[in-house]
């Protein structure tokens, strides 16, 4: 079913008109209402790990830097001026397709992309001129903090570095941006999308599942764990995180667990096998590892194997852009696991 983002439409029209560095917004009483609204949010202090960010008025120039910071702005009204470019599942202009499709059917530029992870590019951040650096889904150090909350109010996450709820994620950037009604639509807006899709699939409900990753080296094998993005989805659609994975701790800090080859029968009873690869020559290595293969679910085929990176990033956080672009395709590979199961 094709869908479109339901946290676009729940903004009204002359948000999505305005950004901080496309298209002019056409002056009218609608727009100066609505500039006017969201300039008495401010001023507000944002609290992170790293510091906080003390925004004075409504932003103009923002600027992204992690997962899915960009494709909420965007959702909500504002166009950045610069985001990190993206490495791993990005398309021809450096971002993820679901923003750059959001953008051009504004009628926006394009923004300009830097070099982010351990080494930011702060020089091309400076360039840009930012009022505003959204960073609560990212990796940035105190070092990183510092210097860019003195170039303008830098907005990090909330405890941990990559770790932060998706529906907090959208609150915080809707703070920051003075949109604090429009992110509570956008985060309904995710969470009818996901009903929605699962009211189509019955045959989703109470299906047992784990998600893995076993591409690093031979004999290990990562879980997923409720908290992370990939396995929110599928819970939300009504599948079931199998009992003998469900309780086993994560790592601090993050959302996942070294569950180990050696402890693959705890995957016995899983209805559906979720994994990715980084290209077929990992999914090789991994799968011609006989613990491996001899997972129920792998023999009898109930596994989603994700090889498009596009869809493997759109499945890993969850933003008002990038749930109904991977629904779209993410269900059918569902489908056509779950057929097996029986």
């Amino acid at each position: 079913m094709k869908r479109t983002p339901l946290a676009l439409l729940a903004v009204p029209a002359v948000l999505l008109a305005l950004s901080g560095c496309g298209a002019d917004a056409a002056e009218s009483p609608a727009s100066d209402s609505s500039d006017s609204s969201a300039s008495e949010q401010f001023p507000v202090t944002i609290e992170s790990a790293l510091g906080e960010a003390v925004i004075e008025q409504k932003p103009e120039r923002v600027v992204t830097i992690g997962w899915g910071s960009a494709d909420t702005a965007v959702a909500l009204g504002t166009t950045p001026v610069g985001v990190e470019e993206v490495t791993w599942g990005n398309d021809e202009h450096g971002n993820y397709p679901w923003v750059t499709e959001a953008i051009e059917e504004r009628g926006d530029d394009l923004p300009a992309t830097f070099t982010g992870g351990q080494d930011i590019d702060i020089d091309a951040i400076v360039a840009l001129e930012p009022d505003l650096i959204l960073a609560p889904n990212s990796g940035i150090t105190q070092e990183d903090f510092d210097i860019l909350n003195d170039l303008a109010p830098t907005v990090a996450y909330p405890e941990k570095a990559w770790n932060i709820d998706w529906d907090e994620h959208i609150s915080l950037i809707g703070k920051a941006l003075g949109e604090p009604e429009a992110a509570e639509d956008a985060v309904a807006g995710i969470k009818q999308d996901l009903a929605d899709s699962a009211a189509e699939h019955p045959e989703f409900q109470d299906k047992t599942f784990a998600y893995v990753w076993g591409g690093g080296a031979p004999g290990s094998l990562v879980l997923y764990n409720e908290g992370d993005a990939r396995v929110d989805i599928l819970t939300a659609l009504g599948m079931t995180v199998a009992p003998e994975v469900a309780d086993i701790p994560s790592a601090e800090g993050s959302f996942t667990s070294e569950l180990g080859l050696e402890n693959a029968a705890k995957l016995d009873n899983v209805d559906v096998l979720f994994t990715w690869y980084n290209d077929e020559a990992e999914q090789k290595a991994t799968e011609d590892q006989r613990l491996f293969a001899q997972i129920p679910a792998v023999e009898r085929g109930s596994v989603v194997r994700n090889l498009d990176r596009q869809v493997g990033m759109a499945s890993s956080f969850l933003t008002p852009l990038s749930v109904p672009w991977v629904l779209d395709r993410f269900e059918p590979m569902i489908e056509e696991a779950v057929a097996k199961v029986d």
